[in-house]
């Protein structure tokens, strides 16, 4: 009997919501553990214990600023090389940065790997989100990328634990294997059908120019930016800076940030699931994010105004952040259904790293109001700025749900 080895459309689909999944798990991984093990590293480095902020900010600035780096540079190249190519590429680049990671000695050494791993980690969840985007039916495609979110995010989870209970540079070694051994999933992945019609075409593919060639594109570009700003706005200055909220909130027992890191991805994959689910019955992209917009506002006054929580509470609170931030995926999804084929790559990789790098403005007027006003009315002023900025945006962009994705944007 002579075995078959054609691979069914289903099992493309299939490998494909995998290794993006999977891929994006490790991303996640990657991108929280360096906030769990920041102190550890620095000490096993030598490192004095006022030295153990700037140096921690030095890095972090290092890592953020490989993935708007990348960001650019990856998205250009999966409209111009493929899809899964960048898919397969940033997952061997972060992983081996990862391993490097594991095996510095010095601050120096440690910002190279971080600024490399930073590259890697962004082209990751863009890539993914559009090969199962366009490999999979215009109905059933908000499926698929929620199950990368649902399934990548979790990545945190095991970021938290592996980075409290072992030693620091085995939590980088595990993510380094934990990626490489994701490169023979591709076997059974396929590149994107969209993409391999539009390759032997002579349509521009992966020009910035085409996003800014009109100020129609420019504003629905910037408005995907902006609708994504108050999702980081919770993870990297509420979740982040935990312990000092805690504290100023009057707790006895000050709040770990790894634990409120973990709440909070917790309730991010299951507000995920929850968010794409609703999507698909409702058939409705939109509204759903501005539920979940609104939700998210809610928390953040409760996270902010609820004086001395117990830990539990406050814990809930960061599962609540979490879960109404839910609808990065959806967010990502919205961006990537906004442009045609040979640029919505670029799109698609780009917005979530100019979002993540939007941390950097937020961090320094959250510093500059927190000095002025106090951390918790700062907090507020940001967050106030964020939550109005995402709804204008919102109302900015066209409803996607069940969008032909097939064409492509004319010079």
């Amino acid at each position: 009997m002579v075995r078959s080895f054609v691979i069914s459309p289903k099992q493309v689909i299939s490998a494909s919501i995998l290794i993006a999944a999977l891929g994006y798990f490790v991303d996640i991984y990657d991108l929280i553990l360096f906030s769990i093990v920041r102190i550890k590293s620095l000490k096993g480095l030598g490192l004095p214990d006022d030295q153990l902020l700037p140096q921690g900010v030095f890095l972090i600035n290092m890592q953020m600023g490989g993935m708007l780096l990348g960001g650019i540079l990856w998205g250009i190249l999966g409209d111009k090389k493929g899809r899964l190519s960048v898919l397969l590429g940033s997952i061997f680049l972060y992983s081996i940065a990862n391993i490097a990671n594991g095996l510095v000695h010095s601050v120096g050494s440690y910002a190279f790997c971080r600024l490399i791993a930073g590259i890697g980690l962004a082209g990751e969840l863009g890539a993914g989100i559009t090969l199962v985007s366009e490999v999979m039916s215009k109905e059933a495609r908000g499926y698929g990328t929620m199950m990368v979110a649902v399934i990548g995010i979790l990545g945190a989870v095991l970021a938290a634990l592996i980075g409290d209970l072992f030693d620091w540079r085995l939590a980088y070694f595990v993510g380094g294997i934990m990626g490489l051994g994701l490169l023979l999933l591709r076997i059974r992945a396929s590149e994107s059908g969209m993409f391999k019609g539009m390759k032997h075409t002579k349509v521009k593919r992966g020009a910035l120019g085409l996003i800014f060639k009109s100020s129609g594109n420019t504003i629905r570009y910037l408005c995907c930016i902006f609708i994504g700003v108050p999702l980081w706005f919770v993870i990297g200055i509420l979740v982040t800076f935990s312990p000092e909220f805690g504290k100023a909130l009057g707790m006895i027992e000050i709040p770990k940030a790894s634990t409120a890191v973990m709440c909070s991805y917790i309730g991010l994959s299951l507000g995920g699931l929850a968010s794409g689910c609703l999507s698909q019955i409702l058939k409705n992209r939109r509204g759903v994010t501005a539920v979940f917009m609104a939700l998210n506002a809610a928390f953040m006054l409760f996270y902010l105004f609820y004086r001395s929580p117990s830990s539990g509470i406050f814990y809930m609170s960061c599962l609540g952040l979490g879960f109404a931030s839910g609808y990065w995926a959806l967010f990502v999804t919205i961006a990537a259904e906004q442009f045609g084929t040979n640029i919505r790559s670029t799109v698609a990789t780009t917005v979530p790293n100019f979002v993540r790098g939007a941390v950097v403005p937020l961090t320094m007027s959250f510093q500059f109001l927190k000095n002025q006003f106090g951390i918790i009315e700062g907090a507020l002023i940001v967050a106030s700025v964020c939550v109005v900025m995402a709804f204008a945006a919102l109302f900015g962009l066209q409803e996607t749900y069940g969008k032909q994705l097939d064409y492509v944007e004319l010079d």
